[in-house]
């Protein structure tokens, strides 16, 4: 394509990459577990779900437990967290009636995982390859590691102003990153008052509005998304573009469509661009915080009161994992936005427990 038609931003090289039919890296594959590339908070602990389904449940009451609500994940994986999370929601009454489940999934292998794993819950559960396909209505969406894959625009500034980055084919026929020639007429007024004044050579990042504006449009008007996810709080200069591979960073121009290519979520962007709808925005909070304001740690402890000697050991690791500071843990490089109707406040988990 780059030789037929030129150089591509790097945003349709990304989402090529992830999402062509043929041979993009989520189509055929299964990336998660100890046997693909990476692993989510789902998989490290069942207390990543179980958590995330108490927050659903007490999000559901809120809203006047209504008798119909759309659960919806986007990215479900193996249905993991889902799972889990409805495990652990039998108790809450009338909960498991009121629901009908709405997974967002692009990957007929991932999707066919999905249903054996949520079949034993007896839900009515439909899929979609968009949140715009799920029918309107009460709704509470959760998205565990789903915005940093969707394609991310990056810009480099110039002396002539800032200019976008592209993919092109580089010497030795290799592909390569580039910018583009002309500079992006009036992009500068767009831009983050804080990073307007950067140095040449510093890099910039962004997302299309769609997803943030979809996300404040379906929760302004009795509705709840629960965004979690690695990135920054505050909207910043840098480059966050990664590939992930057995494990391991690699070159994210090396394999197109073998490996999962990523970068952070501005969370600041994501925030402003919802409430720009209507809805109101909670946090972001470090995933440390916003586990601990759930009760993870009571959690553990109520495991490890059941658990054997080695399987103390492994819950300790994986409450560790999921709230550690520092590149070995997620619990604060991670954080949760919540995107919520106005009259929802204070939300559940957003605020510490009493």
């Amino acid at each position: 394509m780059i030789t037929a038609a030129g150089p591509m931003p790097v945003a349709d090289y990304m989402r090529l990459c992830l999402t062509h039919p043929q041979y993009g890296y989520y189509i055929a594959r299964d990336p998660f577990g100890a046997d693909g590339d990476f692993i989510t908070a789902p998989e490290v602990s069942q207390m990543f779900g179980e958590l995330i389904g108490v927050w659903m449940a007490a999000v559901w009451r809120q809203m006047g437990a209504p008798d119909n609500v759309r659960i919806v994940e986007l990215g479900p994986g193996r249905g993991t967290l889902l799972a889990d999370a409805l495990r652990a929601t039998k108790v809450v009454g009338g909960f498991h009636d009121a629901i009908v489940l709405h997974l967002i999934e692009i990957s007929p292998r991932l999707q066919e995982m999905q249903q054996q794993r949520l079949q034993i819950f007896d839900l009515q559960t439909a899929w979609h390859t968009t949140l715009t396909d799920v029918p309107g209505g009460p709704c509470i969406i959760i998205a565990n590691e789903f915005i940093d894959a969707l394609p991310v625009h990056q810009v480099v500034k110039q002396a002539d102003g800032w200019h976008e980055r592209i993919v092109e084919i580089g010497a030795g026929g290799n592909l390569a990153l580039g910018v583009a020639r002309d500079p992006l007429r009036l992009f500068e007024a767009t831009l983050p008052p804080a990073v307007r004044q950067a140095p040449e050579g510093a890099i910039f990042e962004w997302r299309p509005d769609a997803i943030a504006l979809e996300l404040g449009q379906r929760a302004r008007t009795d509705g709840a998304a629960l965004i979690v996810d690695y990135g920054h709080a505050k909207s910043g200069l840098g480059d966050t573009l990664q590939a992930l591979a057995g494990h391991a960073f690699v070159d994210p121009l090396a394999a197109p469509g073998e490996a999962d290519l990523t970068a952070h979520v501005d969370f600041e962007a994501l925030a402003q661009r919802a409430e720009l709808i209507g809805a109101k925005c909670h946090g972001p909070l470090p995933q440390r915080e916003l586990l601990g304001n759930l009760g993870i740690n009571q959690r553990a402890a109520r495991l490890k009161a059941q658990a054997s000697e080695k399987e103390t050991a492994d819950i300790e690791l994986a409450l560790a994992r999921l709230t550690a500071a520092g590149p070995a843990g997620m619990g604060e490089l991670f954080k949760g936005l919540a995107i919520a109707d106005r009259r929802l406040d204070p939300l559940p988990g957003f605020t510490a427990p009493t």
